[in-house]
């Protein structure tokens, strides 16, 4: 598994352009003097089972925004956050548990922009000790573990679209078993596998 963390590390290491939501959608419009949100998500891979697996979060079905949607721990950067990264280790504890001293951060990645006005920057880092998951059932109805050689399949990735605010939307998908996931957590994952290509 140190090999893993090792080209985990050259990947991010590599140039990478930053992402967003609009990227499949040329024709939409960004609002005018838009101030966007710092936040900062956590791509934790879990080294502990017998194949490297990405930690991803079903959110509960009582949210306000973006509820049942398949995601990252994570969330908007706080006044009492350092950094992107003391954000999404904060967020990972919070939603599942994770302790904020268990990941060994590799770096981050390009920053995503939301079509709701977030910067999020991808806090990418494995987990080598086991940990008992503590779901915080207000925000998280599921926690589970997606193979993280499926994620970096190009090839596994579709473009799908629907209607959203009276325009036709398209987004990446990388369907996993009975996981939709979709959106932002797609494209993140999607620019991660462009990245982890020699």
């Amino acid at each position: 598994m140190t090999e893993l963390a090792a080209a985990l590390r050259a990947a991010i290491a590599r140039p990478g352009a930053p992402s967003s939501d609009f990227d499949l959608n040329p024709a939409a419009q960004r609002p005018e003097n838009v101030k966007l949100r710092d936040a900062g998500v956590l791509i934790a891979i879990d080294l502990t089972g017998a194949d490297p697996r990405v930690l991803l979060t079903k959110r509960a079905s009582g949210l306000q925004h973006h509820p049942g949607q398949i995601a990252f721990p994570g969330g908007k950067v706080e006044p009492t956050d350092a950094d992107v990264t003391a954000a999404a280790l904060r967020e990972a504890r919070e939603e599942i548990g994770l302790p904020e001293t268990l990941p060994e951060v590799i770096g981050c990645m390009p920053a995503h922009e939301t079509v709701t006005g977030f910067r999020v920057t991808p806090v990418l880092a494995v987990v080598r000790e086991p940990f008992q998951l503590m779901p915080d059932p207000g925000e998280v109805g599921e926690v589970f573990r997606t193979p993280l050689a499926h994620l970096m399949d190009p090839g596994n990735y579709l473009i799908e679209s629907r209607r959203w605010r009276g325009m036709k939307r398209r987004y990446f998908v990388v369907p996993w078993g009975p996981y939709y996931i979709w959106g932002a957590t797609a494209r993140m994952l999607r620019a991660l596998a462009a990245q982890m290509q020699p």
